[in-house]
């Protein structure tokens, strides 16, 4: 991409299209900057929606990055309840559903994922629900009352944070998960354990290595038969099967796609006026010896962001994080620093407990990755210690007597 850039269109307008839109203004960048949303509400936090705004703590302007006026003062155009249709690459155009064409010098696909459906009779009856946007939450709220039955399908982060607020509302809750521990795609069975044990103290109960055969109901759910015969009563369902990327119109225009829109370390697409940012996108990741990666984070939508503006603005790309995440379920905060994926060691400070615990996993002598329960000082050294390509002893980590904040000045270079 050598001509100047005066014209920028983002396709999506959730955090990673909200950030990306701010970032190319803050930089300097003076040109048009049109924000295409399907959603009514301007960009917003997507996490709290499974807490906080579930469980009513929250309201709709919380969730909001800026709201409306921050974007006119800007000078940013927000084109909200609008979808794009098409991109023509020859053009340099996008196609929106009213049939009118944005022209654009540089194009930034920040489209996000959608949540996975269940492919199982009944699935479509009224008080089935998917959890993905603010509307979504809406519709689950007005089914919320003390003593309802609520099935859970998917023991992932959405699922076990809505079973937590849920069970505070006064809900009975039942999740249903395939694989034989909770959280099994995103950590190792001792937190998976950890976790089990606390939503089972708090009158969770859980079919395990269960999945779901058909949703019964007349006019409305009444329960959620499994593979085996049994059945779980319901009075609403709620699936969290995973997400899928949005990548339609990237595969339309022609653009490499592979479990997500395949970019480079700064973004671009296989287009070099296109860039992907956020759930979406596939990207290498520096910390990981370029493994592409897709992450689906608050972290990732911010950090596509900036390198997507500074790409744009030809400026000296922003400094690299490890990737983290979190999850709030009950009192507890789990903080996750790097990639679990590929451990052979796994050690833990402190005993699985409410007083907390961190879980840390190495790959040989490298440190991958942490699981820290109500333990933020070991969720910063670790994050620390993985950006910086650094390692400890394994004893060191195990002696509660040593602050994380000496064990992480004593780390060493990885040899």
């Amino acid at each position: 991409m050598t001509q100047a850039v005066e014209r920028v269109v983002i396709i999506g307008a959730g955090q990673a299209g909200g950030e990306a839109a701010l970032r190319l203004r803050a930089g300097g960048f003076e040109g048009a900057v049109t924000v295409i949303g399907e959603e009514p509400l301007p960009p917003y936090q997507r996490p709290p929606l499974s807490k906080k705004y579930l469980s009513g703590e929250w309201d709709q302007d919380r969730l909001l990055l800026r709201d409306r006026e921050a974007y006119a003062q800007e000078k940013l155009v927000l084109r909200l309840g609008a979808a794009a249709t098409a991109i023509d690459r020859a053009a340099k155009t996008v196609r929106t559903d009213d049939g009118q064409d944005i022209a654009y010098d540089a194009l930034i696909l920040a489209t996000g994922s959608r949540a996975r459906a269940l492919p199982v009779p009944g699935a479509d009856l009224p008080g089935v629900f998917r959890l993905r946007t603010a509307a979504d939450v809406d519709a689950i709220r007005a089914w919320i009352r003390p003593r309802a039955r609520l099935a859970v399908i998917g023991a992932g982060y959405i699922g076990l944070e809505a079973a937590a607020v849920a069970r505070g509302l006064g809900l009975e809750v039942a999740v249903i998960e395939a694989a034989p521990r909770p959280l099994s795609r995103v950590t190792s069975p001792e937190v998976s354990a950890f976790f089990l044990e606390r939503h089972t103290a708090e009158g969770v109960t859980f079919a395990l290595s269960a999945q779901a055969a058909f949703i019964a109901g007349d006019h409305h759910v009444e329960s959620v038969g499994l593979k085996d015969g049994s059945e779980v009563a319901a009075d609403l369902v709620l699936v969290g099967v995973g997400v899928l990327p949005e990548m339609g119109l990237a595969q339309a225009a022609g653009l490499k796609t592979e479990d997500g829109i395949l970019t480079d370390a700064d973004t671009r697409t296989s287009d070099p006026a296109i860039f992907a940012i956020g759930d979406c996108a596939r990207r290498p990741i520096s910390f990981y010896g370029g493994r592409l990666c897709r992450l689906e984070s608050v972290h990732n939508a911010i950090e596509g962001a900036k390198l997507a503006a500074a790409a744009i603005l030809k400026a000296s790309p922003p400094a690299l994080e490890a990737p983290w995440f979190w999850s709030d379920q009950y009192d507890l905060k789990l903080q996750i620093a790097g990639l679990f994926q590929g451990y052979d060691r796994l050690v833990l400070r402190g005993e699985p407990g409410p007083q907390g615990f961190a879980a840390f996993y190495f790959a040989g002598d490298k440190l991958i990755a942490v699981d820290a329960v109500n333990r933020p000082a070991e969720f910063l050294g670790a994050k620390q210690l993985i950006q910086r390509g650094q390692t400890v002893a394994f004893e060191r980590l195990q002696d509660m007597s040593v602050p994380m904040k000496e064990i992480v000045a004593q780390a060493r270079p990885l040899s």
